[in-house]
């Protein structure tokens, strides 16, 4: 995998269309649910997922961390999940958006960068998911780290939005725009973005309850090391959550998974690239 680093701030490069063969087409892979209850079971014991063929934001895989999150959703919706408000951010597939749907959440915000191959195959993977109140649930936005919330808080709170992704803020009241549960599953290898990841969760992370800790809104943040030299930068993440961002940083755990994302890479590496770690950012305010 390579160190360079996918600034998701800038546009992408258009090439004349006979510049390159196309691109590989779309393909599928299967999750299994392994810890559905009768309640969120819904008949769907397996989900078939749509992968875009290929993609820059690497949206193209099923990340080990993408399904470790499914699970982690449905191991602990009640808690999570149930009756809540969610965003993803870095959506993919969408899979542990789907699986927010299957678990009872109010409401759940599927994000990823405003690429047209990336969204329309989010909303391929709502639609065929074969429950019908998700088409309801889930709202498919796409998002910029870092730059304004204004429409993913007002998918929130329920109010319009024109079709341009306008909105008027002040109809957005008090913490109606404010998210329970943000998931960001393999987003902190991108060192770059880590600051816009911050800015996003801060404006849409539901503030504490009559200031009592870890009452509020809650940010999964789960991930593998996939360039082991890099691991110390990616869990500065956690450091400046916490020292720079005011962040409440719990580390759930940290286990390692039974095989790497890219098995094809130096065996010397296997046990860092097989970590699998997850934590609950709190805010403090």
């Amino acid at each position: 995998m390579s160190d360079d680093e996918i600034s998701i701030g800038g546009g992408l490069f258009e090439e004349p269309e006979d510049f390159r063969p196309p691109p590989p087409q779309a393909h599928f892979t299967k999750y299994e649910r392994n810890y559905a209850t009768n309640e969120t079971n819904h008949g769907i014991n397996e989900i078939n997922l749509r992968l875009v063929g290929k993609s820059p934001l690497w949206g193209h895989l099923l990340w080990n961390a993408g399904v470790y999150t499914a699970n982690f959703i449905e191991k602990n919706s009640e808690t999570y999940v149930k009756d809540k408000k969610v965003v993803e951010l870095g959506a993919a597939s969408a899979l542990p958006s789907m699986l927010c749907a299957l678990n009872g959440a109010a409401k759940v915000i599927a994000t990823d960068y405003p690429d047209p191959d990336l969204l329309e195959n989010i909303e391929y993977n709502i639609n065929a998911l074969g429950y019908d109140k998700a088409k309801d649930i889930i709202d498919v936005v796409g998002y910029i780290w870092g730059h304004s919330v204004a429409e993913v808080s007002a998918r929130l709170a329920g109010v319009a939005v024109d079709e341009n992704g306008e909105v008027d803020e002040s109809l957005v009241k008090g913490d109606a725009g404010k998210a329970d549960f943000i998931i960001m599953s393999d987003l902190v290898f991108n060192h770059s973005e880590h600051e816009g990841l911050f800015k996003s969760c801060k404006r849409l992370i539901k503030p504490l309850k009559n200031g009592e800790p870890r009452s509020g809104g809650k940010c999964l943040v789960v991930f593998s090391p996939h360039r082991p030299h890099l691991v110390d930068r990616d869990l500065q993440f956690f450091t400046d959550a916490k020292e720079l961002h005011g962040f409440d940083v719990e580390q759930i755990e940290m286990i390692h998974w039974d095989h790497p994302m890219f098995p094809e890479e130096p065996a010397e590496t296997e046990e860092i690239r097989r970590r699998m770690y997850c934590y609950i950012l709190h805010p403090t305010w």
